[in-house]
């Protein structure tokens, strides 16, 4: 679709109405083509909750060429300041959500994995409260945040219920799920992603890449949903995503709650979420222990330092957009903020390579208030490489191919992002591995 056509399909009423009564109370996020968008220009948390917001969104952010709107699993209570997001009592509710992933030729695998879902949340009593969203190139599986009864809601934190349903679910369902794995003919990856900053598509909003709308379903639809019906030029999306029974999934909530213990992001111990992965090779996991963050992380920092000179900062800045890309839902699924529970910090937005970026008064590159140190940079990226290539050789690698390319290149993000990080984000790592193996060739040789 051309920007016009992006532009014109959110003028309509009924995208804006489906999209405003979810995203109201939640933390906004929104894509264009190379860009993100999760704060209005003046640094206030991004959020529509009127036709307003609608229109300054298109206005204040043409920068971003909005396509794509998500929202928060939270509900807040107060959304007016960045300081209003670190507020564990600001939650005052939040949606368990289980992501689905599979590739568009196969979405009747996805459909499938996701009955496995809904069955089990059936023969656990939550059924009115249910609704599934296909994404665009996915599904996800909702629980209404609202089926959770106040009592409870007071007992157990609101992110504590998300997250733990979430997990206790995926878990209990992971012998079925392999079961049904033979039966399919892609593969299919279920996961628990709950965190503080997460975000999932909004109803009616536009897929970032595939000219697909993100359509809501209620469980009966499954069996007759063709992926026709979510063609934007006549979306056939269900309006009762909205319908919930309160109290319906409080005994799912406490039981979920006793048996995972909650949010392991309070404490800083959430490494360990449930995923199954249905129909996966296993020898296409030979460099799972990289993935597109630690790339993002690299080359980022690479580039600082090319145009900076400053080794420590480049770190903290690489680890600083590599963060602001997977809270904005981009490529870091399933990451999560290593420090929690590390005090916030007092920040100011300085222009950096062409973007506006929160800086602490040490200097560090921060996100959410929590400052990126190079200690950080070399535990959540340096030593992850390192577990498949020396780190030192990949940096060099790093340096060399970002070089390679004009500085006006590298200045601007979005053409870094498009020029320089998308075409290696999947096989920088591995380039660099079979450089190391070449025989008289450079590593910049197998980036050319």
């Amino acid at each position: 679709m051309e920007y016009s056509e992006v532009v014109r399909y959110y003028r309509d009423a009924r995208v804006r109405r489906e999209i405003l009564d979810y995203c109201r109370g939640r933390w906004v996020a929104v894509a264009g083509p190379h860009a993100f968008a999760r704060y209005w220009a003046n640094g206030d948390p991004l959020k529509l909750e009127s036709e307003a917001d609608f229109e300054r969104l298109f206005q204040e952010l043409k920068r971003v060429r909005p396509r794509t709107i998500y929202a928060s699993v939270n509900v807040y209570g107060k959304l007016e300041a960045p300081s209003d997001l670190e507020k564990p009592e600001n939650i005052v509710l939040a949606s368990p959500i289980w992501d689905i992933d599979g590739t568009l030729e196969h979405w009747r695998d996805i459909v499938e994995v996701a009955k496995v879902i809904v069955g089990f949340l059936e023969e656990e009593g939550v059924t009115e409260s249910v609704f599934i969203k296909w994404s665009g190139k996915g599904m996800h599986v909702h629980i209404h945040e609202r089926a959770f009864s106040e009592e409870v809601r007071k007992r157990i934190h609101p992110l504590n219920i998300a997250y733990s349903v979430v997990e206790y679910t995926i878990r209990r369902v992971k012998h079925r799920l392999k079961d049904l794995e033979k039966r399919l003919e892609s593969e299919v990856k279920v996961e628990n992603v709950i965190d503080a900053k997460r975000v999932f598509t909004a109803p009616l909003s536009l897929h970032r890449q595939v000219d697909l709308a993100c359509i809501c379903l209620k469980p009966e639809d499954l069996d007759s949903f063709d992926l026709s019906w979510a063609d934007p030029r006549n979306p056939k999306h269900n309006e009762k995503w909205r319908e919930f029974e309160e109290g319906e999934a409080d005994r799912l909530a406490i039981k979920a709650f006793l048996d995972v213990g909650g949010y392991p992001g309070w404490t800083g111990t959430g490494e360990r979420r449930a995923t199954v992965k249905l129909g996966a090779k296993a020898e296409e996991e030979v460099v799972g222990k990289v993935g597109r963050f630690q790339v993002m992380a690299l080359l980022q920092a690479a580039r600082y330092y090319v145009l900076k000179g400053d080794l420590e900062k480049a770190k903290s800045f690489g680890l600083n957009r590599a963060i602001f890309y997977a809270w904005a839902k981009y490529y870091g699924r399933g990451y999560q903020p290593r420090h929690p529970t590390r005090r916030p910090v007092s920040t100011k937005l300085v222009e950096t390579l062409g973007e506006k970026t929160p800086v602490s008064e040490r200097g560090w590159f921060a996100m959410g208030g929590i400052e990126q140190r190079p200690e950080d940079y070399d535990r959540q990226v340096a030593s992850r490489i390192s577990a498949v290539v020396p780190y030192e050789e990949a940096w060099r690698a790093a340096v060399e191919y970002v070089k390679s390319f004009p500085r006006k290149v590298l200045a601007d993000p979005q053409k870094f992002y498009k020029e320089v990080y998308e075409p290696v984000r999947d096989e920088f790592i591995e380039k660099v591995v079979k450089g190391k193996r070449g025989k008289g060739k450079t590593l910049l040789d197998f980036f050319g």
